[in-house]
């Protein structure tokens, strides 16, 4: 795993959005993305919530190791089931909305990479829970990278782009908290 590479996209999606994408762009393999960015930010963020959990609740006993597999548990089926569900819609508004071909390949490099900033945010989140208000507000920032990437990796004419933009935003910031919720339900559920 390059994590050094991982971070600087991350870093270049945040910083420009522009050349980010244009360098996204340039990727021969489209399923790349998986390996290369999303399932290690997966995996940063989980983490990164099982040692939140376990500094807030301490170390002592079985149930805090519980409690914090679960929310570690929660934020990676939330992120990984989330981020295939908005990929999928997000190709499904382009075929029936847009009148473009599909291409989920391209739909899933796109909802990836455009996840940055609910991932950053799910790591810094994960060790300090206390910046709930702020990071609810800088997730308003997916709404830039979101409208930068329409433009250059899917190419969404311009009197479609606002449209498509705040659909996918709405998409790729609803999709993993709708699946976290039916995770936390169905975990209290059955329990």
């Amino acid at each position: 795993m390059d994590y050094k590479n991982l971070f600087h996209i991350a870093m270049l999606l945040i910083s420009s959005p522009a050349r980010a994408w244009e360098e996204i762009r340039l990727e021969g393999d489209r399923r790349k993305v998986f390996t290369a960015f999303v399932y290690p930010m997966i995996g940063l963020c989980g983490l990164s919530v099982f040692i939140g959990a376990l500094l807030v609740n301490g170390w002592g006993g079985p149930q805090s190791f519980q409690y914090a597999m679960t929310r570690c548990c929660a934020v990676a089926v939330a992120l990984f089931g989330g981020y295939f569900l908005a990929a999928w819609l997000i190709n499904a508004f382009c075929v029936r909305f847009l009148r473009r071909q599909g291409d989920l390949p391209l739909a899933w490099q796109f909802a990836g990479y455009a996840l940055v900033v609910s991932f950053l945010l799910r790591i810094v989140l994960g060790i300090l829970p206390d910046f709930q208000i702020i990071a609810l507000l800088l997730q308003f920032y997916t709404l830039y990278v979101v409208w930068e990437g329409s433009r250059t990796l899917l190419e969404v004419a311009e009197k479609d782009r606002f449209r498509f933009t705040l659909v996918a935003t709405l998409l790729l910031l609803g999709c993993p908290i709708l699946i976290e919720w039916v995770f936390n339900e169905l975990t209290v559920l059955l329990n």
